[in-house]
């Protein structure tokens, strides 16, 4: 009996650490996605392989099923990605608004590597895989078609905290963008806006400006309730799924890993906007339009030279290539990775 409990835990540790690489790899990912409009975490962590590990720790956490895993796995996953946001912010932007093409490529190369590894755990396919897939995929093209559109809606506490879980739902779901969600309920601009708020009201020349802090809290507080019970819902509500209806829960992943990609259309650039412009729900003014800065413009879709489109093949190529490379790092049994088991 001794042994066999020393076989169980030789076996946990070997796991982890055969886990932590792709952790890694995978937070990262994580962090950089949410720098870049129209990319979702939860689709970086599923195509890195650890997203059920993710969704596993968050709900053993919640529950209050306390052991050393789920903090090695969260640590890991937010350690990275916490990482990536601080160090890669500025040249990730630099290079999605200078080298669309080639970045939202790589992009639909990670997103598509994903693929191999939640097929095999669906496997073998039964006709709830494919409704489920089919049903998640048509809810992405349809998110996708309908367009970001704030309504520019008064940030009230209610809708704040709506715009909290939806946030956390997003980070949560693969497929689904953060900042297009918060664009759909009108509250993008005013919740990046009360974030540099309190920034400037606690780290600004001038010292603590305790009337800015209480403004910024006034939009912050909702949304980070919000935030806070759309990780705890989202996440035991997807283990639930995970554990007792297995197959329609893959079959829906597919179909919002492969979903994901008709978002990301990489030869698209951007174009002087025209007085009626709309941004973040709010119609500028000719005066704002004129020095809206680049990044800020309409995208346009053309037709690719073929220099350019081979550039983009190799992109994506080297992003497939990357995915499946992590995912033989280490793989971990079937029944450890997909965080099925009891």
């Amino acid at each position: 009996m001794h042994e066999e409990s020393s076989d169980r835990d030789e076996h946990a540790r070997t796991s982890l650490v055969a886990f932590v690489p792709r952790g890694l790899l995978g937070g990262a990912l994580m962090g950089l996605a949410n720098l870049v409009p129209g990319i979702s975490g939860g689709t970086m962590l599923l195509a890195a392989g650890v997203y059920p590990s993710f969704i596993r720790a968050i709900a053993d956490l919640t529950t209050l099923r306390l052991a050393w895993r789920p903090f090695v796995v969260l640590g890991t996953i937010a350690g990275a990605a916490l990482s990536a946001i601080a160090l890669l912010a500025g040249p990730t932007r630099a290079l999605v608004i200078s080298e669309r093409p080639l970045m939202y490529s790589f992009f639909i190369g990670l997103t598509l590597g994903g693929l191999p590894l939640v097929w095999r755990l669906a496997r073998p396919a039964t006709p709830s895989v494919w409704i489920g897939a089919a049903a998640a995929f048509a809810a992405m093209v349809a998110m996708s078609l309908n367009g970001a559109g704030g309504s520019g809606r008064e940030a009230s506490t209610g809708l704040l905290f709506v715009a909290g879980l939806a946030g956390a739902s997003a980070m949560i779901l693969p497929g689904i963008s953060g900042g297009y969600l918060l664009l759909l309920l009108g509250q993008y601009e005013s919740i990046l806006a009360a974030i540099d708020g309190l920034k400037e009201g606690v780290l600004g020349p001038a010292g603590l400006d305790p009337a800015r802090i209480a403004e910024a809290l006034h939009v912050v507080i909702p949304v980070g309730i919000g935030v806070v019970l759309g990780v705890v819902g989202v996440s035991n509500a997807l283990r639930w799924l995970l554990e007792r209806h297995p197959k329609p829960t893959l079959g829906a992943l597919l179909g919002l890993l492969v979903g994901a990609v008709v978002g990301l259309y990489p030869f698209q650039e951007p174009v002087r906007p025209t007085p009626g412009f709309v941004l973040h729900g709010r119609v500028l003014e000719p005066a704002e339009l004129a020095v809206l800065e680049p990044e800020d413009w309409p995208l346009e879709r053309y037709r690719p030279a073929p220099s350019e489109l081979a550039g983009a093949t190799g992109a994506a190529i080297a992003g497939l290539l990357l995915t499946f490379a992590v995912s033989r790092l280490g793989r971990e049994d079937e029944t450890t990775s997909t965080g099925l088991s009891g």
